[in-house]
């Protein structure tokens, strides 16, 4: 009786064993096909462009958390990049920055004008 038990808990055992050798083989196949899959090049780039914008999401976060802007920059950033997309397929990008040094322009003629008043 004792042998039976015995042989019962081998084959137990090899069938566990066998088991989690597939598992570890099944394993080891998807981690090559995930670092085949991330040195392709449109990967590679794909996570350059995710580590520049998380860097720039970074710091545009911390100089604009004194302002009270810092967490809002999340929520923004879907409607910026679809502003830029607009503005990239219309090939708007000259007259946009055109605008933009205008507009810095004048705000900055106006703060200089308000902080030396000419009496």
């Amino acid at each position: 009786m004792a042998n039976v038990n015995q042989e019962l808990d081998d084959a137990a055992r090899k069938q566990k064993l066998i088991a989690e050798g597939a598992f570890f083989r099944v394993g080891i196949v998807h981690a090559k096909a995930q670092a085949g899959h991330a040195m392709r090049p449109q990967a590679l780039l794909h996570d350059a462009i995710e580590q520049a914008l998380g860097f720039a999401t970074a710091r545009f976060g911390g100089l604009l958390a004194p302002a009270g802007l810092g967490g809002r920059l999340q929520s923004v950033m879907p409607y910026v990049l679809t502003a830029a997309s607009f503005i990239g397929r219309r090939k708007l990008v000259k007259p946009v920055l055109i605008g933009g040094a205008v507009l810095a322009g004048a705000v900055a003629w106006l703060l200089r004008s308000k902080s030396h008043p000419s009496d």
